[in-house]
Formats: C-alpha cells, sequence, structure tokens
C-alpha cells in the first residue's frame, strides 16, 4: 500500500500499537501483518500456526549465543487469534535477533512435525544473521532472524517502467558477478560490489538485471558444517523475505537490507530495473530426512504438499513442494512479492519452476490456477514484470501455454531451435524463422505478444556461450556426481577439439559461432536475455551444472574484459542496435503482409538465390527482411539478415525488389574486428550486382 500517514494496527492484547512515521522521501511501504513488527515501544511478534499448542519467541543479544537470555511464552488464552500467535514484547527494537519455537503433535502420518526443541526461522524473516551453529546436543540452531526497520531514504526513486518490448536482460549472480574483480573493486562479491561495476552494464547498453536467488539460502550445513558441495546458486530458500546475508559487505545483523536497497537505488538512477529471480517451489528443509527450519516445525501439512501417508510430493526434485495454491501459502507468496515491490523497488520477478504454481492442492495440473492468474492481476504488481519459467521437475513443461495475459516466459523452445540451426541440424530453417520472428505458434493463440517470448540461447543452468561451442560432452567431474548431473541434451559443437585449443581456424570458427547465436537473439522478437559474462566469452570448463561451484569456475573472470575485447564491442553494438530500431522488436506479431499497396511486406523470407522461401523444400540458409511497414516513426529502418549455418561458402543473391533501397553493411560474423560491426550501421553498400559470397557459418546484416 502507499504509506500516506502512518498506519495503525489492531489492537492486541487489549493496546493499540501504530508504525513509527515514514520518511518524506519513502513513497512506498507495505507493512507486513507477521512476523517482527517494529514499533515504539518494542516489537509485536505474530505467527501463524493451526496446529500448535504452546508458541514462545526466544531472544538472544548476539549472534554467537548458543542459547536465548529470554523465552517469551505466548497464552494460548489472551496470545491466540483463531490460528494467529501474537505477543507483543516491550523494550526491544532493531536489531534484536530472535527465533520462534511451538510445541505440538508429532504425527508424520498425518503431516505434522512438531519438534518443541526446534529453534524456528520466522517465516516473515526481514533479515537473517550469522549461521547454523555446530550442535553436541542435536538441537538445529539456525541463523538468527533479525528485527528490521524498513525505514529508508530512497531519495524518490521509482520504478523505471521500462516497456517488455524495449528490455533486455542480463542474468547474473550478485556475488559471481565482482568476487573475480577483488583487485579493481573494494566490495567484492556483495550488493555494494555491483554499486561499482555499474558503469560497466551501463555501457554494455542493457535495460535490466535478473539476479539468481537473493531470498536467504543455507551457506554451511544444518550442523554448522561446510557442505561437501557448496550451495552457490541459492535455489534453496529458508527465509522468502530477507536478502542473503552472504552478498553483504561486513557484519552487522541485518545491514543487507540497507546495501540492498542501495544497490537498488544505484541501478535505478542508472537506467536499469532489477528482476529477482524467486523459487517458490520448494525450501530447503528438503524431505522426512531434512532438518526442522521453520515451516516444517509451525505447520508442516500446510505450506507443503503431501501424499496421503504424510510423505512429501516432489515436483521440484528438491525433496518437497510449497503448496502454493493453499490460501495460506498464497497469502505469503503474494505479502513477499508486495514487499520486495514496495519496500526494494524490485521491478520485477522470474519464477523458477513456475509450472508447479500450476499444480492444485493435490499437485494436479490446472489451467490458470488461482496464484497464477491472481498475479497477473494483483493491482499492487501492476508496474512489475512477471516471468515464469514454464516447466518443473516432474515433466510438466508449459512453454507457450503456461497463462495467460501479462505473463512472460522463458522460451526454451527458442534456445533449442537456435543452438540446433547454428550447429547445421537439417530442417531447422522453418523454426528458426519462427522463433526470428517472436514465437507465433507458441504465444499468439493465447492473447499475448512477441515480447511474452523470453529469448535466451544460454542461462545459468547450462552451457556458457563459449562452451556451447567449445565441447559436445558435460564435464562436471568437479561437482563430485561422477558427471551424472546436468543436461545431457545440450545441441553443441565442439568444432573439431574437445574444450580449450589453440588451433587458429577452431577458434575463429568458435568466435565466429558465438556471434551468430548472440546475433541472433539480440535481433529476434521477443525479449532477448544474455548470460552474465557470454559477452566476454566466459568459459566454465565445459561444466553444464555448475550450482555447487562458488569459485574462478562460475565468477566473471574480469581479465575477459581486455582479451575478448572483440566479443564485447561486438555485442555492445548489436544491443544499442537493437534499443534503437523498433523493426526488430515490435510489440505485435508480424504478419508477412505489406501495410499499403506498395510496400514491402512486416518480413519477407527468401531462399540464398532470392526467391521467395518455399517452406516445403526450405534450403539450409535464408534471407529475412524486416521492414519498417506499419512503423510510424522516423528512425526505423529495414533490415536484411542472411544467415547461413553450413560448412561451405554459399552464394547468397539479392531480391531485385530489394535493390531499390540503400543497404550498408551492419555486421559480417565472418569478418575480423574491426571490420566484423560498423556501430552507425554504415559500412560498405551492398555490391551492385547484388550478389554475395559468405563464408561458412556466417551472418551478414545490412541496414537501408
Amino acid at each position: 500500500m502507499l504509506s500516506l500517514a502512518p498506519p495503525t494496527l489492531p489492537t492486541l492484547n487489549g493496546t493499540r500499537f501504530t508504525m513509527p512515521s515514514m520518511h518524506k522521501h519513502m513513497q512506498f511501504h507495505y507493512p507486513l501483518p507477521y512476523g517482527a513488527i517494529l514499533q515504539e515501544a518494542g516489537v509485536q511478534f505474530v505467527v501463524y500456526s493451526r496446529s500448535a499448542t504452546a508458541m514462545r519467541v526466544l531472544l538472544y543479544r548476539r549472534i554467537s549465543d548458543r542459547e536465548p537470555y529470554r523465552v517469551v511464552e505466548l497464552n494460548p488464552a489472551t496470545d491466540r487469534w483463531g490460528d494467529i500467535w501474537s505477543v507483543f514484547v516491550p523494550g526491544i527494537k532493531a536489531g534484536q535477533l530472535y527465533h520462534f519455537q511451538a510445541d505440538g503433535p508429532f504425527t508424520p502420518e498425518e503431516g505434522l512435525r512438531f519438534d518443541p526443541h526446534a529453534r524456528l526461522i520466522d517465516p516473515y524473516a526481514r533479515a537473517l544473521a550469522g549461521d547454523f551453529q555446530t550442535s553436541a546436543d542435536g538441537v538445529l540452531r539456525p541463523p538468527r532472524c533479525v528485527v528490521v526497520d524498513d525505514l529508508f531514504d530512497w531519495q524518490g526513486d521509482r520504478h523505471l517502467r521500462i516497456p517488455l518490448s524495449e528490455t533486455v536482460i542480463y542474468e547474473m549472480h550478485v556475488k559471481g558477478f565482482t568476487k573475480g574483480a577483488a583487485r579493481d573493486v573494494k566490495n567484492a562479491g556483495t550488493y555494494l560490489g555491483v554499486i561499482e561495476k555499474i558503469p560497466y552494464l551501463k555501457s554494455l547498453g542493457i535495460t535490466a538485471v535478473e539476479l539468481m536467488p537473493v531470498h536467504e539460502f543455507p551457506i554451511l550445513d544444518p550442523f554448522g558444517n561446510k557442505p561437501e558441495r557448496q550451495n552457490y546458486w541459492g535455489y534453496d530458500s529458508m527465509a522468502f523475505f530477507s536478502p542473503h546475508r552472504g552478498y553483504m559487505a561486513g557484519d552487522k545483523p541485518g545491514d543487507q537490507v540497507r546495501q540492498f536497497k542501495e544497490m537498488v537505488q544505484a541501478l535505478h538512477s542508472a537506467g536499469i530495473e532489477v528482476i529477482l529471480d524467486v523459487v517458490f517451489n520448494h525450501t530447503a528443509e528438503g524431505n522426512h530426512m531434512g532438518p526442522t527450519l521453520n515451516f516444517k516445525g509451525l505447520q508442516n501439512n500446510v505450506y507443503y504438499m503431501l501424499n496421503d501417508d504424510g510423505t512429501y510430493k516432489n515436483y521440484s526434485g528438491c525433496g518437497n513442494t510449497i503448496n502454493g495454491n493453499h490460501p495460506i501459502c498464497r497469502e505469503m507468496i503474494f505479502h513477499c512479492l508486495r514487499y520486495w515491490v514496495y519496500n526494494y523497488h524490485i521491478d520485477g520477478f522470474r519464477f523458477d519452476l513456475a509450472s508447479i504454481l500450476s499444480r492444485d492442492r493435490n499437485g494436479e495440473l490446472m489451467p490458470n490456477t488461482p496464484i497464477v492468474e491472481a498475479i497477473a492481476e494483483d493491482p499492487m504488481l501492476a508496474d512489475t514484470k512477471i516471468i515464469a519459467e514454464a516447466w518443473d521437475a516432474a515433466g510438466a513443461y508449459q512453454v507457450g501455454s503456461f497463462a495467460k495475459g501479462r505473463w512472460a516466459e522463458w522460451n526454451g523452445r527458442y534456445r533449442d531451435d537456435i543452438r540446433r540451426f547454428w550447429r547445421g541440424d537439417p530442417t531447422m530453417t522453418g523454426s528458426m524463422a519462427t522463433r526470428l520472428s517472436g514465437s507465433s505458434d507458441l504465444y499468439q493463440s493465447s492473447g499475448r505478444d512477441p515480447y511474452h517470448s523470453i529469448n535466451f540461447v544460454t542461462s545459468h543452468d547450462g552451457y556458457s556461450l563459449n562452451d556451447l561451442v567449445s565441447y559436445e560432452q558435460k564435464h562436471n567431474q568437479a561437482n563430485k556426481e561422477d558427471n551424472r548431473d546436468g543436461d545431457n541434451n545440450n545441441y553443441s559443437s565442439n568444432y573439431g577439439v574437445e574444450g580449450p585449443t589453440r588451433r587458429k581456424a577452431i577458434v575463429e570458427l568458435r568466435i565466429r559461432q558465438a556471434k551468430n547465436m548472440m546475433a541472433s537473439l539480440l535481433l529476434s522478437h521477443g525479449t532477448p536475455m544474455i548470460v552474465s559474462g557470454d559477452e566476454v566469452l566466459r568459459t566454465q570448463r565445459g561444466n553444464n551444472n555448475a550450482y555447487c561451484q562458488d569459485n574462478a569456475l562460475s565468477w566473471f573472470d574480469w581479465k575477459l574484459v581486455d582479451r575478448n575485447a572483440e566479443m564485447l564491442r561486438f555485442c555492445e553494438a548489436v544491443i544499442a542496435f537493437r534499443k534503437a530500431q523498433p523493426t526488430v522488436r515490435r510489440a505485435t506479431f508480424l504478419t508477412g503482409k505489406p501495410h499499403q499497396p506498395g510496400d514491402l511486406a512486416d518480413v519477407s523470407w527468401y531462399n540464398p538465390a532470392g526467391h521467395v522461401m518455399d517452406w516445403t523444400h526450405a534450403s539450409q540458409s535464408m534471407i529475412c527482411v524486416f521492414s519498417t511497414t506499419g512503423l510510424e516513426t522516423p528512425i526505423a529502418r529495414n533490415v536484411m539478415l542472411l544467415l547461413h549455418p553450413g560448412p561451405s561458402d554459399q552464394k547468397f543473391q539479392i531480391p531485385l525488389e530489394l535493390s531499390r533501397l540503400r543497404w550498408k553493411l551492419f555486421f559480417d560474423t565472418s569478418a575480423a574486428s574491426p571490420l566484423d560491426v560498423y556501430p552507425k550501421a554504415d559500412g560498405p553498400p551492398l555490391p551492385a550486382n547484388r550478389s554475395l559470397q559468405l563464408s561458412h557459418h556466417t551472418t551478414m546484416c545490412y541496414v537501408a
């Protein structure tokens, strides 16, 4: 809600409390009804549990304290309202450390797993501090919850509201983006470190960063030990309202809240939106063998999907599945999304394994489940981008059919078709044309638009772009899972040598193929997403599942900015061109027809001989022309792409009807830098005879 005046909370225990006055610059504020609610005279603790028979708040002075200095017992007769337990504790303030603790039945076969000794993380904790402590008595001691003051001077910051059709997304890991730059980044691996690298992001030209999970996840194992496989990616949430403490500079409890807001504010000042990758499909508590950290110990049979015998349904592949369409979970997810939007000014969300949200409370896939529809229709989220990873680990694959309305989707079909086309697979011309045009086969029938297709060739999950053209087999031995993990279907090629090589011809071909796929991505209709480091050919040495590699294998190698300056220059030029040219990012689907007689069609397709494409006998290569037809803006330019994935040189004849236009070369992926790209699209003109000889594996782009 917009907090125009200090909101008043309901009377609890006979006392009425009010929120402290908001700072004049704090335009957005969404007060949460649960958790540790800061008051002028103390803190109101509020938690949901239907089946608990007793509830306690454990208060700690220091992160290192193994035992609380005070235990506040809630009286079921006076401190329980329906299924809500609430108590006001006077005299404590922001920075206070705490846990919840609940008594209740331990009947796993009925779905209840109360443990009177468990110290529980508040599901609505705004921040965590410290880590799991070692345990000799069998009692798990998880990170402490921190009472947080949400006040922050935003200095007039607002959501940027960049249209999705004009967005270029940059998927990145907060820590990994700067951890490898310790020499020139003061706070490497942190939220503040990202701020120091904003000039690089701005020069690249992206419009949004999509941050891999920043919700709190475990660093140590539940017994305070370093796990054999470190959780680097962070897809293991244990506190959805808390920014991850591991990305904080310093160790002041709760300071990650301020630092995260400073990062968002700085990115917004640079014109860059912030999208969060959120994991509302499972938690760090795992299956029946996993620890009791919060949800299990408060109301296990509500927060998780369970089988009839009380075991966990596992649509996430991670041991448990959040019961997202239960009213209590649905309420929590909505509070969480609104909290991040209004208290952190987040611009959008990418929902990991979003098909789980399409499952009802019994786990059955349903069209437009309540939470999927409500997220799209929620007026408080109307300014945000909502993106689905439209599949899950149990076989659901809903690309193109996840939902209607505002929902965009990671287009896995796009990824596979672009890879296969440039690898030279047969009969891919029609699929390539469909993906370049915005994937109407997937999104038009549901009333959506091209920009609802989040186009990507690579993501955090899988090969980097460099590895996609350097390896034919995954090399995940460093994960210590005997190379069993990771996808086996990568549609990759090594072009003669597996991994690094000094053979000049292979190195040049790999760079050319990387440019081909990057150019295809950035000139396709839809919303492009680039993975951090692909613009400088970052490698993971063939590891296509680096979830546990918190080291140089995963971190951005800043030496590559200079070493692969040619690739970076190419990417910067094509991103800038895309942002300037509505011709390659239309907000509506192409028709293949002229706007009026005498015009070019909005899109035209030709074979290398210059004849209109016969899709029943399509060649491996093609010419694509995106015209300005129907675009009422003087900045629009006609764009012609010559796409040749074949292994031999190919002659292209430009159609006669295009010769009246004055074409200038924009880029040629087979040319050596700096002749590979002309950032102002002012390269050599099209030959007078309209004939071009393209080298193998080449894209040429002309602009008129």
